[in-house]
């Protein structure tokens, strides 16, 4: 049947809404009225007066609610709403002066003229739409607006049908399917062995020079740097010993064109890519933008560098069909918000790619969240949309180029596993080198907790009555065991024994009383799930062990205490929930080596898609089921053997731990992690390699005053210690002056605890004019600093936002603070590390305190073995480092001043020791602290 005609277009017209447009601080709010009036208003009074005007117009309504203090707004004309379906996958931070930024607009310089500048946003927003009306990328946006103006009475809806000339469009449900219009992979022919042609050090800096252009500033420095980083490039001259480069690179050195340099010139000379790994998914982007300069045009460059993640990071297809096919209104417009998006987006990455992270900020938890792959339910080929999957094309689209940008927990969870969907890469740059400890301990760690087995539970199961696609794994092998049915009964033997693992629920029940007592009796009830259930059984003795030998007695927090000598009972749970894990495990084990035999075997006449269908639910199988169980078997078996004997270095650290919540337990675990984590970390990963460069700009504890000794830290810390040929060390000043670009103060005259250390903050950010970041040790602090500052320096002009309070994920905080040059954050260790924010919008960092690492019982065994008999030292390294990786924030082009104070009287020297060579903290009260910080930065 013939589609219905759609009416005729109409020319477009600019309807712009008669809304006041609404600006909000802390305590205030400055509202421009419909009639040109500008108002200056109170909470209280805000909300009467709204209740005689239209919905207003503003920027992030959540976050508006929150800092005035009010109800969510019922309706509200959000410009991040209409810039979102306008411009989809362009970035901006949402405020007024983020949003003016990227239309090209005058930012505002108070609130009052960022009221005015709303409607200014609005038309700017809605003429653009008008002029690329006929765009491909809006073919369907009139049927789009029409069913969300039908179905959702959105606001926007007719100002966006009448710029597109269509106001009498009629809505179709097609307009959502952008799966439909997104291009198919094709498979290739295998990449060519690589070659192992060297890149010499004068080849590097001739690279680095074409990259930066014959105008550009000569860096010394810089190419000193490359010519290092190059021969981490040489051909590997036995197995299993890779060309290893340690080299640190002051900050400024501009060591990310300093490593492209000869990686780009390695991967084109040997046809194989070079992985350049980050810790944080900030880097990998900054990076991307760096690599504009060697890849100008958009479509090499999309062909040359690729970014790989965790799927969970990407916009799963099939997750956003069945979304859509059962959304409710109140939904509708998140999902045309992400439909939008995945049409114009360039590789689908919804966590530090091209979605702005606010569109989730924007509405309910599991809106938008609930459309990545978050519990590794992928069902690969057999999934409709395997051929459009923005996973698997960044996948194929990897094996091709020349730089692939990763972060350190894709590259050691796929080694962890034992290989993954991409190939193990010959050539490495691990950039933030100084997290490769970090990095390595989370990935090559192991947990037995409620939720990873209620995870494993609903892997096998599925959702059990609720909703949601969790399909189990009888139904995830529906097409290969109608075609194989000897495996059927493989997999229903792994089902019924299934039930052992904390069922629904679990987690309500551990919480059911916070006192040993309630837990000794209720285990004894007939039919209770603890009793019943071995895996909920396991975690109530954890529980009770917990409770008994936890020195923490504040019960808001969580708890940990050591695994050995064990409570009564815990031997024999485990040993019962050891056993049950068995009877999971081995049908499973069939199940996979049976699938494997298919796949091997010469007489099977596999077609390629059933082969593909069987290869991949192998690979399901032992990642999603073998390989966890077979970690906690033996987690679980070591509770029978005998416990280390006292002061031997153990090769794991085991520890039991509980999971609060508003003073209730939420869950429960055994924890194991390697003493030293770098030592898989150099099995799996750099020893199969042929070369890596591990770089930062803090690889070495710069307070040790033995530069031997600094090195042999570094070599520790990255793993370079545990392999067969020595690395070859670098080092490249800062080009920055820090003694005359900075100021560092330590303040003696305040008390750490209570409201001093927020008065003072608050006195410093005053004098700075903004521009500050207060890092804190602990959120509860932070929170509390929060309350007590931020009307006050709202009333000074300064907006202050923060990590745990505002309704903004990490990266959208730190957007704004970047855009909002006179702005103030407050944050913890998130913050610290891989933040760039150039310029006067970061010019005051404060510690409310020493950032002494926690003293947990993993931090104890390693400070007792790690530390080479120096346990002070130790702490000292690790407190150091932080406080010098916080510092490198303040200062990133030659042209930044900056203030760091320390609000700790009792930091001692040794730790001040890490800042930059001639930088020498001065140590006064706060009255003389606030003077020269104002002085330094000239603030008024």
């Amino acid at each position: 049947m013939p589609p219905a005609s759609a009416p005729h277009p109409a020319a477009p017209r600019l309807l712009l809404p008669e809304a006041p447009a609404l600006v909000a601080g802390i305590g205030r709010a400055t509202l421009l009225t419909p009639d040109g009036e500008i108002e200056t208003l109170a909470p209280h009074a805000l909300a009467r007066r709204l209740a005689d005007l239209p919905p207003p117009m503003l920027v992030h309504a959540p976050a508006t609610a929150r800092r005035l203090g009010l109800a969510p707004f019922p309706v509200a004309y959000d410009l991040l709403e209409l810039f979102a379906f306008v411009l989809p996958a362009q970035l901006a931070a949402p405020t007024p002066r983020g949003l003016a930024l990227a239309l090209g607009l005058e930012a505002p310089g108070d609130d009052e003229a960022a009221a005015i500048l709303l409607p200014e946003i609005a038309t700017t927003l809605l003429r653009h739409l008008a002029t690329n009306r006929h765009a491909l990328l809006n073919r369907d946006a009139p049927q789009l607006a029409a069913r969300l103006r039908d179905a959702s009475d959105w606001v926007w809806a007719p100002s966006l049908l009448a710029a597109l000339g269509q106001p009498e469009a009629r809505p179709a449900t097609d307009a959502l399917k952008v799966w439909r219009r997104l291009p198919e992979w094709e498979e290739t022919a295998p990449p060519t062995p690589p070659a192992s042609l060297p890149v010499a050090p004068l080849e590097a800096r001739k690279r680095l020079a074409e990259i930066l252009g014959a105008d550009a500033e000569t860096r010394p420095a810089q190419a000193d740097y490359a010519s290092a980083a190059s021969l981490a490039f040489a051909p590997r001259e036995a197995e299993g010993q890779p060309q290893l480069v340690l080299a640190e690179a002051g900050t400024g050195t501009g060591k990310t064109l300093g490593y492209i340099a000869p990686a780009s010139l390695w991967a084109e000379r040997n046809g194989a890519p070079v992985w350049i790994s980050t810790y944080t998914r900030n880097l990998q982007r900054q990076i991307d933008q760096e690599l504009f300069r060697l890849y100008p045009d958009p479509e090499e460059r999309r062909r040359q560098v690729v970014i790989r993640k965790g799927r969970e990071n990407y916009l799963c297809l099939l997750n956003h069909e069945e979304a859509v096919n059962g959304a409710m209104p109140s939904r509708l417009l998140a999902l045309s918000l992400v439909s939008r998006w995945a049409a114009a987006t360039r590789d689908g990455d919804m966590q530090g790619g091209d979605f702005p992270g606010w569109i989730a900020e924007l509405f309910p938890w599991g809106h938008v969240a609930g459309l990545t792959d978050r519990r590794g339910e992928c069902i690969h080929s057999a999934c409709p949309h395997w051929r459009r999957c923005f996973v698997e094309h960044s996948i194929r689209r990897a094996r091709t180029a020349r730089l692939v940008i990763a972060n350190h927990a894709l590259v050691m969870v796929q080694a962890a596993l034992g290989g993954g969907e991409d190939k193990p890469a010959l050539r490495y740059v691990f950039d933030e080198g100084h997290h490769l400890f970090d990095a390595a301990d989370s990935a090559f760690s192991a947990e037995i907790s409620g939720g990873e087995m209620a995870e494993l539970r609903r892997w096998l199961l599925g959702a059990e009555g609720a909703r949601g696609r969790a399909r189990g794994l009888r139904r995830r092998l529906e097409e290969i065991t109608s075609d194989h049915p000897a495996l059927l009964p493989l997999v229903e033997e792994a089902l019924r024994h299934a039930g052992s693992l904390p069922g629904p629920g679990w987690s309500a029940r551990l919480g059911e009383s916070d006192d040993r007592e309630s837990y000794e009796g209720e285990d004894d009830l007939p039919g209770h799930p603890a009793h019943t259930n071995p895996g909920e059984a396991f975690l109530r003795t954890v529980i009770l062990q917990v409770f008994a030998r936890s020195p923490e007695a504040d019960a808001g927090y969580d708890a940990e205490c050591d695994l050995h000598p064990l409570n009564p009972g815990v031997a024999e749970a485990g040993a019962a929930l050891e056993e049950a894990l068995g009877l999971v495990e081995t049908p499973l084990r069939a199940l996979h080596a049976r699938i494997s035999g298919l796949l091997e075997d010469p007489d099977a006449e596999l077609e390629t898609g059933d082969r593909i269908r069987l290869d991949t639910a192998r690979r399901t199988v032992d990642r999603r089921g073998l390989r966890p169980l077979g970690a906690w078997r033996a987690m679980l078996k070591a509770l029978a053997g005998r416990p280390p004997e006292p002061g031997t270095r153990p090769a794991h650290v085991d520890w039991l731990a509980i999971t609060r919540r508003e003073g209730r337990v939420i869950d429960a675990a055994l924890h194991r992690h390697f003493l030293d984590p770098t030592e898989p970390f150099a099995a799996a990963v750099a020893a199969p390699a042929h070369g890596l460069l591990i770089t930062s700009a803090t690889l070495r504890d710069s307070g040790e005053g033995d530069a031997e000794h600094a090195w042999e830290e570094a070599e520790s810390r990255t793993g370079a210690v545990h392999l067969a040929t020595p690395a070859i060390r670098a080092a490249v000043p800062s080009p920055f002056d820090y003694p005359n670009q900075t100021l560092a103060l330590v303040v003696t005259d305040i008390a750490r605890d209570g409201p001093q250390a927020a008065m003072a903050m608050e006195q410093l950010f005053r004098a700075s004019g903004g521009g500050a970041l207060g890092l804190f040790t602990a959120i509860r602090r932070l929170r509390e600093a929060h309350a007590r500052m931020a009307p006050g320096l709202e009333a000074a002009g300064l907006p202050l936002y923060a990590q745990h309070v505002d309704a903004m994920d990490n990266s959208t905080l730190v957007d704004v603070f970047r855009a909002e040059e006179d702005s103030c954050l407050l944050g913890t260790d998130a913050l610290r590390d891989g933040v760039d924010v150039p310029g006067r919008s970061l010019r005051l960092l404060v510690f409310d305190r020493i950032p002494w690492p926690r003293p947990t019982i993993l931090h104890r065994e390693r400070r007792t073995h790690l530390s080479g008999a120096r346990p002070k030292a130790y702490d000292d390294a690790i407190a150091r480092h932080r406080l010098r990786q916080a510092f490198g924030r303040l200062i990133r082009r030659a042209d930044d001043r900056g203030v760091f104070v320390l609000l700790d009287g009792r930091a001692p020297s040794r730790l001040l020791a890490g800042l930059p060579q001639g930088v020498v903290p001065q140590r006064v009260g706060l009255a003389e602290a606030v003077r020269e910080t104002r002085r330094f930065l000239g603030a008024s």
